[in-house]
């Protein structure tokens, strides 16, 4: 298979598409964060999911912010290196709550339960070292870059307009998860997640019109045909 800017770009696409999917999905039915839940089976296959959904909307946001990179311009350079960064943290925090919590909350169950606190932006009575500082940075750049990077692909106005408003709205909405009753803290993924499903479709799909495009093209007329 010959690898091309539109196959990259087709491939970003459909990453996207399945990190959305993959955001909303992870929230459906979601164990409470408490410490019998982390080693359960539950808790450490959503973790790897929610690690590979950070991995594949890395790739996603890379390939819409590649394929209109000029349009986009500062904003949306600042609006990707800090989603990015979002993301990147996501994934690391993911990571270490699908192997490392498992492994210490019988010897250290006063600092897995800070952890737990710390993530859902509660106060720990401990010290839980860098891993506040990536939490913390995680949720930053998650709505600091959502917003920015929305709004970017909102002016560019090449890929979906509702999908990148919806991006803004979403990333904004999560500030208010604090506020409310944790039977609530959950839906707050699904503007998000379908905002990326719908950027990563359009994505794919302009990908799909270029290479249909290239096909149609006429190809260069053979030597013994120009004569």
């Amino acid at each position: 298979m010959t690898i091309t800017p539109t196959t990259l770009t087709r491939a970003a696409g459909a990453a996207a598409v399945v990190a959305g999917l993959l955001f909303i999905g992870i929230q459906v039915n979601h164990p409470p964060m408490e410490l019998a839940s982390v080693t359960t089976t539950d808790w450490a296959v959503r973790n790897v999911l929610k690690t590979v959904m950070a991995a594949l909307a890395l790739a996603g946001i890379t390939g819409m912010y590649a394929s209109q990179v000029r349009k986009t311009g500062v904003l949306g350079l600042l609006g990707y290196v800090v989603f990015a960064t979002g993301f990147l943290v996501m994934l690391a925090v993911a990571f270490v709550a699908a192997t490392v919590l498992p492994t210490v909350v019988h010897t250290a169950p006063a600092y897995v339960d800070d952890v737990l606190t710390v993530a859902f932006k509660g106060t720990a009575a401990g010290d839980i070292g860098l891993l506040h500082t990536a939490i913390t940075l995680s949720g930053i750049a998650y709505v600091a870059g959502g917003v920015l990077f929305g709004i970017a692909l909102l002016r560019a106005g090449v890929l979906a307009r509702w999908a990148s408003a919806l991006l803004v709205a979403g990333t904004v909405a999560s500030l208010a998860i604090p506020l409310l009753p944790p039977v609530y803290e959950r839906l707050f993924a699904v503007p998000t997640g379908v905002a990326l499903a719908g950027l990563g479709y359009s994505l794919w799909r302009a990908g799909r019109v270029a290479a249909t495009r290239a096909v149609t093209v006429s190809p260069r007329l053979d030597p013994a045909d120009a004569t």
